[in-house]
């Protein structure tokens, strides 16, 4: 799938520990009609084979409704179940190695947590930075806060989109207008509420005025 970067408008990343019980597979189609743009598939303590069955199912869910899907850090499952790309933080796969296995249609997402790195990730290949955390994450506790003038810094310094991302909900948003951010990716603003679709309705209309 080819990138472009209203994609990040509104990025689910997907956890399912709010779901209670229900199935992710009806969150992110829920998220989905409420107008999310892009999801990532986020799994830390699945096994491989579990993982790439979830990818199967999520991955055709987001096809459906042509929707860019990427994995979390794992490029083996993502190549296995033909997503549309994968995100990496500092730690993982450098993006370079990626480009050169996976072609030049592979969205490739990195983590940035400076200038420095988003130079570094840019001139390595990726597609759009992951810049975060700008307020404090229940999915990352120990997260580098980021402040909307770093944001700001970041996203001049690189021609690629960066999106924010770190406990980002419907009542923080507003503050990060003029940040330069081309989307927010939401965690718990959608995956923790009741009715996924009309959170990511109230989120797209936030996010539609400050970007």
């Amino acid at each position: 799938m080819k990138f472009d970067k209203s994609q990040l408008l509104l990025y689910a990343v997907t956890d399912r520990g709010g779901l209670h019980g229900k199935p992710l597979s009806w969150a992110v189609e829920q998220a989905i009609a409420g107008g999310v743009t892009m999801v990532q598939l986020r799994e830390k303590e699945m096994d491989n084979a579990s993982f790439l069955a979830e990818a199967r199912e999520i991955g055709a869910i987001c096809k459906k409704y042509r929707i860019p899907f990427l994995i979390n850090d794992n490029v083996e499952v993502a190549l296995a179940c033909g997503a549309d790309g994968v995100h990496v933080g500092l730690e993982d796969l450098p993006p370079a190695e990626i480009r050169r296995r996976c072609g030049k249609d592979f969205i490739i997402g990195a983590t940035a947590k400076t200038v420095e790195q988003a130079k570094a990730a840019e001139a390595a290949g990726a597609d759009y930075l992951g810049v975060g955390a700008v307020y404090p994450s229940p999915t990352k506790q120990n997260a580098v806060r980021i402040t909307s003038e770093m944001l700001r810094e970041i996203a001049e310094s690189v021609s690629i989109p960066i999106v924010a991302i770190g406990g980002l909900n419907a009542g923080n948003l507003p503050p990060l207008a003029g940040s330069g951010i081309a989307g927010a990716a939401v965690v718990s603003a959608l995956f923790s509420r009741e009715d996924p679709q009309q959170a990511a309705e109230e989120l797209r209309q936030i996010l539609q005025k400050i970007i």
